[in-house]
């Protein structure tokens, strides 16, 4: 029975689950927490995953590994391959004014003809430019840049800094490699052609440097020195792509730290506008996908001023009305990425004697997470992609007050798959595809499909105070 272990290093922690290669059975897991922060040295991912990977029982017994990661997280690394600064995180929003200056440089239209994508300050292109306007000396020190899941394989192989003892092979940075789907959302990578686009990174960062070779779905990226294969990896929402098998048609809304809304289609998309990213799948396909960066932090927020549970704050909301009475929590908490408001707060709208009160709260604060998703799914399908059924995962998704309003908020018929941790199980997918040469069809179960109740008037009053 060969084992393969999957890899999810996500913003807050690290979590590794081994599973049968064959049939996709679970057979143990682990876990480490991040630091929090928009800004972490990636030293402490590599210690996470190590401890992660010792509280899954080890890798004596596993036959192949893939890691899954944050997406554009920016790692520059120097000649000896030592991490010159902490490494900016996707919702770190300090390079905005960086965006704005490469678009007027090359235009929307051009950028997304490119690479797929209009860059907003998640980007790494972003955060490349941002280092070279604000901290010189450290730009030039750049040698090569990596994603936190290209960093983390390169070291998985024993590469790093010649003084570590965990990195017995050095600073070889020709080795780093990474996939198609988190190389695409660095802004400088065109997943059509697959090749990076050197004018853009030069134009970032002031000069050229060593990138991630970029490898096939199926290719491996060499083993551990202890031998296990180590497949190519990839973007944390191409890794939970994958590891819900989603198929043309699926349209996937994941309710974490940020919200996201993406879809496997056959054909690329670029939208101009900079709504949608036309990111690349893990599976040789594309991935158009929109982000938010306020989800699940809405309800936290929500329920920590109401001095309540989460279970809690989801029966206040059912106690309430569709639409909350009038009530609308525009939800921009920390900044926003869609619409691109990186310094935007959050705004209670239509707050009447009536309205006001903590079933209200709770209630449009659900539906004001729901509505900016219900706008990533019409920007997705506005661009032509089918959308047959609406997978819903994450944590919140469990919350029955969730699923009653996201059938509410949104027009395609809901499904609820059974809580898993669906990016390290699309890494450990990878790792099997890697070691069998076949990409595996593990069953994926439901745990709820919420009767349809489609209130076209909650985004209606949602939309009348946007931005």
């Amino acid at each position: 029975m060969p084992l393969v272990a999957g890899v999810d290093s996500s913003t807050q922690s690290c979590k590794v689950v081994i599973r049968d290669a064959e049939t996709g059975a679970l057979v143990r897991m682990g876990r480490a927490p991040h630091p929090e922060g928009t800004e972490v040295d990636p030293a402490a991912w590599w210690q996470a995953l190590r401890q992660a990977l010792t509280a899954a029982g080890g890798l004596d017994d596993v036959d192949a590994l893939a890691v899954a990661g944050q997406q554009h997280g920016m790692v520059a690394l120097d000649a000896d391959g030592r991490v010159i600064r902490d490494a900016l995180l996707w919702n770190d929003t300090r390079s905005a004014a960086a965006a704005s200056d490469l678009i007027a440089e090359f235009g929307a239209e051009e950028l997304a003809r490119r690479t797929g994508c209009v860059p907003v300050a998640s980007f790494t292109i972003t955060k490349l430019r941002w280092l070279r306007d604000a901290e010189p000396a450290n730009a030039e020190r750049v040698a090569a840049v990596a994603l936190p899941h290209d960093w983390l394989t390169w070291r998985l192989r024993g590469y790093g800094p010649a003084d570590d003892e965990t990195s017995p092979l050095g600073p070889v940075l020709s080795e780093l490699t990474t996939d198609r789907s988190d190389a695409s959302g660095t802004g400088y990578f065109d997943s059509v052609a697959g090749e990076y686009d050197r004018e853009l990174l030069v134009a970032a960062l002031g000069h050229d440097c060593i990138l991630p070779r970029v490898l096939g779905p199926a290719e491996s990226a060499g083993t551990t020195p202890s031998g296990v294969v180590l497949g190519a990896g990839a973007g944390d929402n191409a890794g939970a792509a994958l590891g819900l098998g989603a198929r043309a048609g699926d349209v996937v809304v994941s309710i974490g730290t940020s919200g996201t809304v993406f879809a496997v289609t056959e054909a690329p998309i670029n939208d101009a506008s900079g709504t949608v990213a036309g990111f690349a799948d893990a599976s040789g396909l594309s991935l158009p996908l929109v982000a938010t960066l306020n989800a699940a932090r809405i309800l936290d927020a929500t329920a920590r001023l109401l001095g309540v549970t989460h279970d809690e704050l989801g029966s206040l909301a059912l106690a309430a009305a569709p639409g909350s009475d009038g009530l609308v929590l525009q939800p921009y908490f920390e900044g926003e990425r869609t619409p691109n408001l990186p310094d935007a707060t959050a705004t209670l709208f239509g707050m009447t004697l009536a309205s006001t009160t903590r079933e209200g709260l709770a209630r449009a604060a659900i539906e004001g997470m729901l509505c900016g998703l219900a706008d990533g799914v019409a920007a997705v399908t506005a661009l032509g992609v089918q959308a047959e059924r609406l997978l819903i995962i994450g944590g919140a998704a469990l919350n029955p007050a969730v699923q009653a309003i996201a059938a509410q908020v949104f027009e395609l018929p809901v499904s609820i798959p059974t809580p898993g941790e669906y990016v390290a199980d699309g890494a450990a997918a990878q790792a099997a595809w890697v070691l069998t040469g076949t990409r595996p069809t593990w069953t994926v179960s439901t745990v709820a499909t919420p009767t349809p109740d489609y209130r076209p008037e909650i985004r209606a009053q949602y939309a009348a105070h946007a931005v």
